[in-house]
């Protein structure tokens, strides 16, 4: 559910039409509404309340402070996967120790950063990392809390790009080969083994894949266990999915089920990295139709949202519903939705059933919460979009459009072109 909805002809978010926020935001922009960031959250909170467990929102998900923030009030933590994110996590108020730190190309001085910081959590991807990170601690004098993320070679069913669990993936270990690290975690005195982590993918929209992966965990943790390793927290990872178009993953509800019965008596704490699954239905992206084009056989709608501003569709063929702003009656025809920029493979839709629209009017990008703003880019020397956060009756620029000035921060012309 979100707090999307049509009042009357007009789409508003929560109690706030979207046409006004076009017009005095201008567009693009990226539109969230409080309401529904709350309630899925909470949501998800409540699927796991019966076990000692701890939330850790995916922040490359969506980054934006106030987004952070609104988590860290609710007693959220954060999983990061770079140095910049800690930096986001942090100063949004997300305390340290409830930070896991995850991805496989850590560097030392990240790692510094991290351990300086406190933080809850390393997820170790490689016996390289392991070597480094106990050589960082070390430096520092003292230990590194870490888990082994494991691969436990499992189809999760999604995107290749967003398929983490597979064989011939670049993240975590294998199950044999994470026995060895552990062994060898042994030797290196400045860490402090906590636990095993695993993260399959994201957009999994069936409990079985989850469940194959857990049983393959959990039969790593007893057997640690009987090794005398203190394994005392369990690391899910994220990748529920969400509904695009037709979709029907799981609900939160449904997934911590499926979950808890699989987990049994394990003990421990669980940590859960949710993203898409909170923001992505979340937010959408405003956008003004240009111009309106036909190219032989073609109907093509142009708006000022672009692959820069939100490449989902052209990275992965994603599809996003897109609805009028303001709804309208009459045939619907098959158009591309596409922007500015100098690309063919510029679309926001493509052979998408809608109404007539006519230049001037807006158009919602619907799902844009997660995986948008935070892969925008500035190609074609564009300016990034503005971010706005609805509550109830009210809303908030929560990120500024980039100016022209934006574009050339950190440049320099050297002095023999002067």
């Amino acid at each position: 559910m979100h707090h999307f909805q049509y009042h009357g002809k007009e789409l508003y978010c929560e109690e706030v039409p979207l046409k006004k926020l076009a017009e005095e935001a201008g567009t693009p922009c990226y539109v969230y509404s409080n309401a529904t960031l709350t309630r899925h959250f909470d949501v998800f909170e409540e699927a796991f309340a019966d076990l000692p467990h701890l939330i850790c929102f995916a922040v490359k998900a969506n980054s934006n402070l106030a987004i952070l923030r609104l988590f860290a009030k609710r007693g959220g933590g954060a999983d990061i996967v770079s140095g910049g994110e800690l930096f986001r996590a942090r100063t949004a108020g997300i305390p340290a120790n409830k930070i896991v730190y995850s991805g496989i190309g850590k560097t030392a001085s990240e790692m510094k950063q991290a351990l300086q910081s406190g933080i809850l959590l390393f997820n170790v991807e490689s016996e390289e990392e392991l070597i480094t990170l106990n050589r960082v601690a070390k430096e520092l004098g003292r230990k590194a809390p870490i888990a082994i993320r494991v691969n436990p070679e499992i189809d999760p069913k999604t995107h290749p790009y967003i398929a983490t669990g597979l064989k011939k993936s670049k993240f975590g270990v294998s199950l044999p080969t994470s026995l060895l690290l552990y062994q060898k975690s042994r030797s290196l005195p400045f860490l402090e083994i906590k636990g095993v982590s695993t993260h399959i993918g994201s957009q999994i929209t069936q409990v079985g894949p989850f469940v194959e992966a857990l049983k393959k965990v959990s039969k790593l943790v007893k057997n640690l266990r009987h090794q005398g390793f203190k394994i005392d927290t369990l690391d899910l990872g994220g990748g529920l999915g969400i509904p695009y178009a037709n979709e029907k993953p799981p609900l939160p509800e449904e997934y911590g089920k499926a979950m808890k019965k699989e987990l049994g008596g394990l003990g421990g704490t669980i940590l859960l990295e949710p993203g898409r699954v909170i923001v992505g239905n979340s937010g959408v992206l405003l956008t003004k139709v240009l111009y309106r084009k036909k190219q032989g056989p073609k109907d093509f709608v142009i708006v000022d949202a672009g692959m820069n501003d939100l490449i989902r569709p052209s990275l992965y063929g994603s599809h996003h519903e897109i609805w009028p702003v303001s709804r309208k009656g009459g045939a619907k025809k098959k158009m591309d939705v596409v922007g500015p920029v100098c690309e063919s493979g510029d679309f926001l839709a493509q052979e998408r059933p809608l109404p007539a629209v006519t230049p001037g009017e807006y158009l919602s990008v619907m799902s844009a919460g997660a995986y948008g703003f935070v892969m925008s880019s500035n190609y074609n020397s564009r300016p990034r979009a503005a971010e706005v956060l609805v509550h109830g009756n009210d809303f908030f620029i929560i990120r500024q459009r980039e100016e022209y000035k934006d574009l050339l921060r950190g440049e320099h012309v050297p002095r023999f072109l002067r």
